[in-house]
């Protein structure tokens, strides 16, 4: 036909305007172009000129983004206007091929129509980046011009009586309305900007969060577009695989969405319900709150959820459609056409239009695009208002904390467990609830849908398909409760096998000493056997839940199907067999949520039951000089109301929390007592029970002066302190607090806002996550001098200097890797370096030695805070210090017993002066004593060296692959970093794999190929089922026909599986199925006689979905097990040095997160991986074998899919660590201001911990919005993607089924069935490979360690060849013994000759460094003896297997270590010594008395570390471990370097006497401990310089020897 505008039908003068020119209907049309020629004409030269001056330019920055009024309602309208566009075209292209010749105009200027409005979007949008109103003056024309000319249109259809019915006439009147509300949403902009007709245009600036360039999160200020497609994200996403994603990347968050202003929300709706609810002892309703505070956003999510969940089912619809009208489009019955003739064109109406297969499959691309947006939308919304929340919860917690009374605390009612769940745990869970929310009530509407629509597609079978489901739902229900029980028990067993490895790394040495290794690791073997266990079962309950998934909707077909069959006389067609197919996975989707979300749910009630509880426990008192609650002022354009002082800041300071003056809260006393800083009368404080703890206190601290507390243990010098800080409850009484100077100046020139503070070092130190300065600074201005005065003061520098990074080193969680003298010297420094007026010291002597003591009081509190007359308040047990107080007050009992001077209570209580004489005498006593040992601090500094390993050893084994970053340093190309970066560590699946099995590893994959086809036979069995019989006829008589079946066709069928009897029986059956499938085709099968063949393959499909689900998840049982068991026999068995140069942490790491991921997270990551693949892969399979066409566009569509999966697999790994690395801060913050909260309150730092609680939590929900906005960028394009292939197959299979002879239909709907779960599945395909790819970072930190080289336990020598009871005499001889840690490294000692007869005691000396401890370890063969040999009763050591040399010798270690366990463990875990035998040993070491009084003597419980026990009892504990070895070698290192002189002295006189006949090597940190050996070995440097008696080295005054006896070193 040719191409014409108004056609050319004969007999019809389409150009005629005889009747008037509108009446001319194809003028009309015509005149319908002009807008739209008009607009494209404006619009592109400005968008070209716009675009060529952009280019040179840097592109426009986001601050410039300024949304127009309207800019929401503009978008939604114009994307209606474009799909009414998309109708009318379908309308105008169905309407031409009715008519005889084209007619153009049915559809061109609805195409030029969708152009327009494109054009006019786009150029709306380059309009409003530019804020360059004005020219939105042609869109304002143009939207007038096309309302005029539609408006037209419609008045000729009126005055032609065309209705509703035609729907040419319903999309123009549709045309009509939506051009009117664009032209008023114009108006709007022209009212609100004045940008024409005015002669004053407003001016208006961008939102204040782009002015600020930090928020980087832009999802609140993009168009729809962008906010729908996630198109701002491509930046990031694409820059992702050049650059990894850092914080300084990801920037602040928008203010909407900070913790402060979402916090502001909750807590005034919180406040709201209280002061609603009328009794003052019920707590306000937490749900009321959050729903006043973050409804809006549930109810937006809700909407979005219903709209997706409602064009979710236009999928089914459309197939059913397609399928069913396939050859109908094809056969139009021409006889009737001017039936519907106006105008000289044809009219539809719309179920005209929807029998168009076509029409159809635009259509159902448009659903399907449209369903994933809102769906995606919604699940943003959620996502961000759960993070919201959680960032309210947070801070409403950590406020609460702040003011909580330090008695619920003390007195155990909320322990520090309580508030890390509630941050950790309860906080997270109602997040997920909320995440969770929308499902709620969306899902009935979903079930019900999807029941009414099979109903009326099936009839009464579909009740039965729909009533399995409804049946198996709560047996998903229980498995998921019994999941999480399961989960819990797991927890606990991981918890105690972490425990005990943690136990045996940090005893490492001792184990291997004594050779004891395998039996502990037995131990850990043991406990790691019930946690697999635990894990099989949970494994068990997986495969369960993961089976009825996947199971119920084939049974749900089944059961539906074959009732169908049987009941109705009507054959099933393919149409509704295939949209009822896609119905049943509709349906199940939700049911399998169900059960999630009814947990998530009643977990959500009892979260804020806690939550609720806690909010309402006890806080400090408002009589004391404590009030509360921080001011805070917030403003969104208007002043923010505010309960409480509020102050108004300027706007750069506006959402900091510590911006405005601290209320004061000490009550003042009159002038005339200002000589006194603090005053307490009549005071009865209690720390909660009724019963006071301090009773009638009368005190005053005078300011400017020393005051000293003393009593005895327990008669409340720290609660008094605690009492004048408003930490206890008052009774009765008052404390008044002088009123301070108001000139007072902080030394930076500003006025001191902590000049209401007390500088207070508790008693138990307390320190921050952070560095060595920063714990000492403590937020006060950094000022060099006065720092420098104070480490000094404090002695710290040396501990300093030991540190890797010096004073920017970061102390551990609870200062982890300090000793107890240095946390205590820390805390002290902090409260010397403020700059406060009063300073509060709880026994800061505790946990210091004589020495630092001494000169922390001399340097510290008499001159570096006397010479800054601050008032000091000393809480001590140091009575020798009494001398220099200016103020005492003794106390006993709780109350005051004197208060006065020195000189009066000598006066005035002679008896109480002589107690405190007798005190000091015997404290002086101590002292001498303490003079004579190393001092404590010494000992402090070597752990400190032992505990950070140097920057050498930190960078010998780094936690990543060291093969990464070697090859880093060779290459510093971007490109290569960045695809090592996104590769997947193929290598490390394969690792995994082997390590579960080869059998589960064939067992899995063969499974679940045979699945998968089995599930591909099945649909395609229903396709030959319901094509059989292209007619629908009853079916009377079900064995009509039956005799098709011919001897040949038996014979034919016999010999193909003949032909296949090599093969598994399960690929003869699916041989055997193909071929009655060609027979179907073929029409030999008749109806009710495919049943049997269905039932079989749906049960072998359910059989298979069982067994794969079981092979995935005891597959990961497997690998999780071997590769344990692997790990801990490796560290185990690893040399000594692997230790020195391997942090403890990453160790256990390998032990607890990596052996978690490898445990619980990869197995389910893994099985849904292999699902979703092979779904897609069989669906494209599928879809290609029924339109080979199909294969044409895959491929465009398999290139846009790598490229999407490829840039989002790297982001998306960069944003999870972020993620993991933001939040561990985060929940540190929470449990350290638990654990200080005296402290902050007392220095006044509450605003500074609250602001950064603010940031840590929205660096962190930064963190969580960007992973979660990245997950949305993928799921929008991979759904686009299936959407697309959608439509591709659906066009394919129209074009290759549109022969009248060919009835495909079945097919087609087998195919567009698959299609449609391409779209579910492609998205997790690649979710699943990111996630995989960042677990199998575990497997492959595991396998690093796995390469350790273990120590050689064989040795060259029989163990047949060593007699029992070597070594009987213990003679030692030492040739040319050359030792070293490492083959890399130099020799620690160096050509050593010695001599040591049987039973000889021996003493080692030396220098720090010398080589001592070296030769302890050589003698157990734990060194590199590279050189000479060691002979101990003629046998050469390194010839000995080690197991038989270390369990031969006894040694003492300077550190005591003990095992959580018994006494009987501790002292003989090989169980082979009887009970007499370790009595006599602990009578021997005097603790005989000491176990019997004990519950269990030697089955007493030791706790982790003996930490029941004292470091004098522990050392003595070894000691008879030793002895119950009975070892004729005993080699003491340093053994009583940590213990008191009581300890000592027992311990020398044992080894004197119940090793007397034993050889004992003594090396000793203290010469004088040795100067009764028979022979003394010294070394210098690695060299053996001097040896001899200790008379005759002390005879000879140079000898080295005599030097360190004169020297004590």
């Amino acid at each position: 036909m040719a191409l014409s505008f108004c056609g050319n039908n004969k007999g019809s003068n389409a150009y005629s305007v005889e009747n008037g020119v509108l009446n001319n209907g194809c003028f009309v049309d015509a005149l319908n172009l002009v807008p739209h020629v008009f607009l494209l004409f404006i619009t592109f030269p400005i968008l070209f000129i716009g675009w060529g001056s952009q280019s040179s330019k840097v592109q426009i920055h986001h601050n410039t983004w300024l949304h127009f009024p309207g800019h929401n309602l503009r978008w939604i309208l114009t994307f209606t206007l474009l799909f009414v566009h998309v109708c009318e075209i379908a309308e105008g292209i169905v309407s031409n091929t009715r008519m005889e010749s084209n007619h153009l105009h049915l559809f061109m200027p609805a195409l030029m129509g969708f152009i327009a409005a494109t054009t006019s979007v786009v150029y709306y949008h380059n309009i409003e980046t530019a804020n360059f109103p004005k020219l939105l003056l042609a869109l304002f024309i143009y939207w007038i011009l096309a309302f005029i000319t539609k408006m037209i249109k419609l008045w000729k259809f009126a005055e032609e009586s065309l209705g509703v019915k035609e729907l040419r006439f319903c999309i123009t009147a549709l045309l009509v309305v939506l051009y009117g509300l664009l032209m008023a949403v114009e108006i709007n902009v022209i009212r609100v900007r004045k940008y024409v007709f005015f002669a004053n245009p407003q001016r208006v600036k961008p939102p204040e969060d782009l002015q600020d360039l930090g928020v980087r999160f832009l999802q609140p200020f993009v168009n729809l577009l962008s906010k729908a497609t996630y198109w701002w994200m491509n930046p990031l996403i694409i820059g992702a695989h050049k650059r990894p994603i850092e914080l300084k990347k990801i920037g602040k968050l928008p203010i909407a969405m900070r913790a402060l202003t979402n916090y502001m929300r909750l807590k005034d709706s919180y406040e709201e319900q209280r002061q609603k609810t009328e009794d003052p002892e019920k707590s306000p309703s937490i749900w009321k709150s959050m729903y006043r505070a973050f409804g809006g956003s549930i109810l937006l999510s809700s909407t979005f959820r219903y709209m997706a969940d409602l064009l979710g089912f236009a999928g089914p619809l459309c197939i059913s459609g397609i399928v069913g009208n396939l050859h109908s489009s094809t056969e139009i019955d021409r006889t009737n056409k001017t039936a519907n003739m106006t105008f000289g064109v044809f009219f539809m109406s719309s179920n005209e239009l929807l029998k168009n297969t076509s029409v159809l499959a635009v259509l159902l691309f448009l659903a399907l695009v449209l369903q994933r947006t809102f769906l995606q939308a919604s699940y943003y919304v959620t996502i961000e208002t759960g993070i919201n929340l959680r960032g309210a919860l947070l801070a409403m917690i950590y406020n609460k904390i702040l003011r909580l009374s330090t008695s619920n605390m003390s007195m155990g009612e909320m322990t520090l467990g309580q508030i890390n769940n509630l941050v950790a745990i309860e906080t997270n869970q109602l997040m997920w609830f909320l995440f969770l929310c929308p499902n709620l009530w969306a899902m009935p509407v979903q079930i019900i849908m999807g029941v009414i629509l099979l109903y009326y597609l099936l009839g009464n079978s579909a009740l039965i398909g729909a009533g399995v489901i409804l049946l198996l739902a709560p047996v998903q229900y229980l498995i998921a409760t019994k999941l999480a029980d399961t989960q819990k028990s797991t927890l606990d067993y991981s918890t105690d096998r972490l425990k005990k490895t943690t136990e045996i790394l940090k005893g490492i040495k001792l184990l291997k000493l004594y050779a004891w290794e395998n039996i502990f690791c037995d131990r850990v073997e043991e406990t790691r056997g019930k946690e697999l266990t635990s894990l099989k079962t949970f494994a068990l309950y997986t495969s369960m839940s993961i089976f009825l998934n996947a199971a119920i909707p084939i049974a749900a077909v089944l059961a539906t199907f074959v009732t169908h069959a049987y009941i109705e006389e009507v054959r099933l067609s393919p149409d509704k067999a295939f949209a009822s197919l896609a119905l049943f996975h509709i349906l199940v989707t939700p049911l399998f949520l169900l059960s999630t979300v009814v947990r998530f749910a009643v977990k959500a009630l009892v979260s804020v039951q806690k939550l609720s509880e806690f909010l309402q426990s006890d806080e400090i008192g408002d009589d004391s000089w404590r009030n509360g609650e921080m001011s805070m002022c917030l403003e969104f354009g208007k002043k923010y109301k505010y309960h409480g002082d509020t102050k108004v800041i300027n706007r750069k300071d506006r959402y900091r929390m510590d911006n405005y003056e601290q209320p004061m809260r000490r009550q003042l006393r009159p002038t005339e007592t200002e000589d006194v800083a603090v005053e307490v009368n009549d005071g009865f404080f209690t720390w909660g029970s009724n019963l006071s703890t301090l009773t009638d206190i009368n005190i005053r601290i005078p300011t400017g002066q020393l005051t000293m507390i003393v009593g005895q243990v327990g008669c409340g010098k720290s609660s008094l302190l605690l009492a004048m800080l408003g930490e206890m409850q008052t009774i009765s009484g008052k404390v008044y607090w002088s009123k301070l100077p108001d000139y007072e100046i902080f030394f930076d020139g500003s006025i001191s806002k902590n000049r209401y503070s007390v500088a207070y070092a508790a008693q138990k130190s307390w320190l921050l996550n952070a560095t060595v300065e920063e714990n000492i600074t403590f937020g006060s201005p950094f000022n060099k001098q006065r720092y420098k005065a104070v480490i000094d003061t404090c002695s710290l520098q040396p501990d300093i200097d030991l540190l890797p990074f010096g004073d920017q080193t970061e102390i551990g969680e609870r200062g982890i890797n300090l000793s107890g003298g240095q946390r205590q010297r820390i805390c002290v420094a902090r409260a010397l370096y403020q700059n406060t007026n009063i300073v509060f010291l709880d026994d800061p002597f505790s946990a210091l030695d004589i020495h630092l003591s001494d000169h922390l009081m001399q340097e510290g509190i008499l001159k570096f805070l006397q010479d800054d007359k601050r008032t000091v308040v000393l809480v001590t047990h140091k009575l020798q210090y009494l001398i220099h107080a200016d103020w005492i007050i003794a106390m006993k009992d709780g109350s005051v017993l004197r208060e006065g001077t020195l000189k009066d209570i000598q006066t005035h209580d002679v008896e109480l002066y002589e107690h405190w004489k007798t005190l000091m005498n015997r404290q002086d006593q101590e002292l001498e004593k303490e003079t004579e040992m190393e001092s404590q601090t010494t000992l402090e500094r070597k752990t400190l060296r032992r505990a950070f390993y140097s920057r050498e050893a930190k960078n010998h084994i780094d936690d990543e692959d060291e093969e990464e970053e070697v090859e880093e340093d060779d290459d510093d190309n971007m490109s290569t970093t960045t695809s090592r970066r996104s590769k997947i560590q193929w290598k490390m699946c394969c690792r995994y794999l082997s390590s579960g099995g080869f059998l589960m590893v064939f067992l899995m994959v063969s499974s679940k190929l045979a699945k998968h086809s089995v599930m591909v036979a099945i649909d395609y069995w229903l396709a030959a089922w319901t094509s059989s019989n292209p007619h629908n006829q009853s079916l009377a008589d079900p064995f009509l026909n039956a005799t098709n079946y011919t001897q040949n066709d038996d014979t034919q069928i016999a010999q193909v599986t003949c032909h296949c009897c090599f093969l598994f029986e399960m690929l003869s059956f699916i041989l055997y199925i193909i071929v009655i499938l060609k027979l179907s085709f073929l029409g030999v099968l008749q109806h009710r006689s495919c049943v049997p063949v269905f039932i079989i393959l749906c049960g072998a499909a359910i059989a298979l979905c069982l067994i794969t689900s079981l092979t995935v998840e005891f597959l990961g049982v497997a690998a999780a097990t071997n590769l344990h068991h692997n790990l801990l026999n490796k560290i185990i068995h690893a040399p000594i040095r692997f230790f020195d140069v391997t942090p403890l942490g990453q160790i256990l790491n390998r032990f607890s997160a990596d052996t978690n991921i490898i445990d619980q997270h990869i197995p389910p990551t893994l099985e849904s991986l292999t699902r979703s693949t092979l779904l897609c892969l069989s669906a494209i399979g599928v879809i290609a074998f029924v339109t080979p066409t199909f294969l044409i566009a895959l491929v465009p569509l398999a290139v846009a899919f790598y490229f999407i999966q490829k840039y989002f697999r790297v982001a998306s790994k960069d944003l999870q660590d972020l993620d993991d690395s933001t939040q561990l801060p985060l929940l540190c913050h929470f449990s350290e201001t638990a654990e200080g909260l005296t402290t902050i309150r007392a220095f006044r730092h509450e605003a500074r911990f609250k602001q950064r609680m603010l940031e840590l939590t929205d660096t962190n929900n930064t963190a969580y919005l960007f992973l979660s906005a990245a997950n949305r960028w993928l799921e929008v394009r991979t759904d686009y993607l299936g959407a697309v292939i959608v439509l591709t197959a659906a066009v394919a299979a129209i074009w290759s089924t549109s022969g009248p002879d060919v009835d495909q239909s079945g097919l087609v709907g087998l195919g567009l069935t698959y299609a449609l779960t391409v779209t579910n599945y492609l998205n997790w395909v690649v979710r699943n490979l990111a996630d995989l790819e960042v677990q199998m970072a575990a497997v492959k930190k595991v396998n690093s360690f796995l390469s350790t080289e273990s120590e050689n336990y064989e040795g060259s020598m029989d163990i047949s060849q060593v007699p029992e009871d070597w070594p009987q005499h213990g003679e030692i001889k030492i040739h040319d013994l050359c030792v070293r840690y490492d083959s890399m490294l130099k020799p620690v000692l160096k050509q050593v000759n010695a001599h040591i007869n049987p039973g000889q005691k021996v003493g080692i000396c030396g220098r720090t460094g010398s080589g001592k401890s070296s030769l302890s370890l050589a003698f157990f063969n734990m060194v590199d003896v590279f050189e000479g040999k060691i002979v101990i009763d003629g046998i050469d050591i390194c010839k000995l297997p080690l197991q038989t040399l270390r369990s031969r010798l006894s040694i003492i270690l300077q550190d005591p270590v003990l095992f959580s366990g018994s006494i009987r463990l501790n002292l003989d875990p090989e169980r082979t010594c009887t009970d007499d035998r370790l009595w006599e040993a602990l009578e021997i070491a005097q603790l005989k008395n000491m176990v019997k009084a004990l519950p269990g003597g030697l089955d007493a419980v030791v706790t982790e570390g003996g930490e029941n026990f004292s470091v004098g009892q522990r050392q003595l504990f070894c000691l008879a471990r030793a002895f119950v070895r009975k070892s004729s070698i005993l080699i003491m290192d340093e053994a009583t370097a940590s213990i008191d002189m009581a300890t000592e002295n027992i311990l020398q006189k044992v080894v004197m006497t119940a090793f007397a006949d034993r050889t004992v090597v003594t090396i000793a940190h203290l010469v004088s401990s040795i100067l009764e050996a028979e022979q003394v070995l010294v070394f210098s440097s690695g060299t053996l310089v001097e040896c001899d008696s200790a008379p005759n080295l002390l005879a000879q005054e140079n000898s080295l020897f005599s030097i360190l006896v004169r020297t004590h070193k």
